[in-house]
C-alpha cells in the first residue's frame, strides 16, 4: 500500500509549497500545522504496521503495537497546537504594529523604521 505514503508526501509537500510560496502570515501558519500533521499520520500509519494487538504480555507470540510513537505522536500534537497558538499570538502582534499581514510589506515598513 503505497498510495496512502503518497498521500501523506503529497499533503507534506503542500504545508511546504503553502511555507515557501504564500505571502500571508496567517497562510504560512496553517501551511506549517498541515506539515505537522502530515508527519504524525506518517507516524501512525507506519506504528500501526507493526501490529494489530494492544502491548500486554499474553500466551502466544503475536505482534504487539509499540506504544511509545503512539506517546511521542500525542506529544507531537500538543506541541504542534502551542507552537500555532505562539505563532499566531505573533503574526496578532506584528498586524497591530504593521497594520498587513504581508511578510514583504513587514519587512520593508521594519526596514524603513531604523
Amino acid at each position: 500500500m503505497m498510495i496512502d505514503r503518497i498521500l501523506l508526501l503529497g499533503l507534506f509537500l503542500l504545508g511546504f509549497y503553502g511555507l515557501a510560496v504564500q505571502k500571508n502570515l496567517v497562510k504560512k501558519v496553517f501551511a506549517l500545522s498541515i506539515q505537522n500533521a502530515a508527519v504524525v499520520l506518517l507516524f501512525i500509519l507506519e506504528g500501526g504496521r507493526i501490529g494489530t494487538h494492544a502491548p500486554l504480555v499474553m500466551e502466544g507470540s503475536k505482534t504487539y503495537v509499540d506504544p511509545v510513537p503512539q506517546a511521542l505522536m500525542l506529544t507531537a500534537i500538543v506541541v504542534g497546537v502551542c507552537v500555532s497558538a505562539l505563532v499566531l499570538a505573533l503574526v496578532y502582534r506584528l498586524f497591530r504594529e504593521y497594520q498587513t499581514l504581508d511578510v514583504e510589506e513587514i519587512q520593508k515598513r521594519a526596514n524603513n523604521e531604523k
